[in-house]
């Protein structure tokens, strides 16, 4: 027992001493625990959130410029002709087995019969540069078979305008029995396909210059030297085995002032 007393009591003072020791540790001012919101991303071992991030600049928007859709009729001035179609003397008309033109009912009709072509002028014109506009109805017309207008044109020599059934259009010069193509056929949502059907033909022409109109728009155009003067006429030609019949009407004809611009010449 007094052996386990004295070993108690130099356990205790041990302790005392350790005690003391602790408490004399010198002391840092200012020293004290890190917040831990000041510690740097690296020691905490959480990444930083940026809730707001900087989003890039956008680039100012650039627009496109369009410029302005030229004018294909320069310089149509006055209306010159009006004609409804109630003289039947200003056209030339006949009646034969293989087909006919009449004036009747504020129309000009064409009928022919198959593989038959007739065209009929309007008497006591003689235009050189002008715009001109007719209205044609198909009521018999398919496939091959084709209308339209002759411009500066006489018995013998004109230029053709043609329209036909499959919806094509293209342009022809005809001297003395000759037929020289200016403008080969191209498809044309303005042209009918079959009939019954309307369209509204326009043609501008300059001196050598002539372009194609189809309800009011552009279609082509084309050029030639001459003749630059003639009378005005329409046209019917049935091209398989079934006849064509083509009415027309509200012809109107308007003068045109314009001068074409000069062209480089080729070197």
């Amino acid at each position: 027992m007094i052996f386990t007393r004295c070993f108690l009591a130099s356990i205790l003072v041990s302790l005392l001493l350790g005690a003391c020791s602790v408490l004399e540790l010198p002391v840092v001012e200012g020293a004290g625990p890190v917040p831990t919101a000041e510690l740097p991303a690296a020691a905490t071992g959480t990444p930083t959130i940026v809730w707001f991030p900087a989003s890039p600049t956008p680039a100012p928007l650039s627009f496109a410029t369009y410029t302005a859709t030229p004018e294909m009729r320069p310089g149509v001035g006055n209306t010159t002709v009006s004609d409804s179609f109630t003289d039947a003397k200003l056209w030339d008309t006949a009646t034969s087995n293989e087909g006919s033109a009449s004036v009747e009912r504020n129309r000009l009709t064409l009928a022919v019969q198959p593989e038959v072509y007739l065209f009929s002028l309007r008497h006591g014109l003689s235009l050189d540069d002008f715009y001109a506009e007719i209205t044609a109805r198909p009521n018999l017309c398919r496939g091959a078979d084709d209308y339209g207008v002759l411009i500066r044109a006489s018995v013998v020599v004109y230029y053709r305008f043609s329209l036909n059934c499959n919806g094509m259009a293209q342009v022809d010069r005809i001297s003395a029995g000759s037929r020289q193509l200016l403008q080969s056929a191209v498809p044309s949502g303005d042209a009918p396909r079959g009939s019954p059907g309307e369209v509204r033909i326009g043609v501008w022409a300059v001196e050598s210059e002539m372009r194609l109109f189809l309800n009011g728009r552009y279609q082509f155009t084309v050029t030639h030297p001459s003749p630059r003067s003639g009378t005005i006429g329409v046209f019917a030609r049935s091209a398989g085995d079934t006849p064509v019949t083509i009415t027309f009407s509200d012809l109107t004809i308007q003068d045109v002032s314009y001068a074409p611009p000069t062209r480089t010449p080729a070197p």
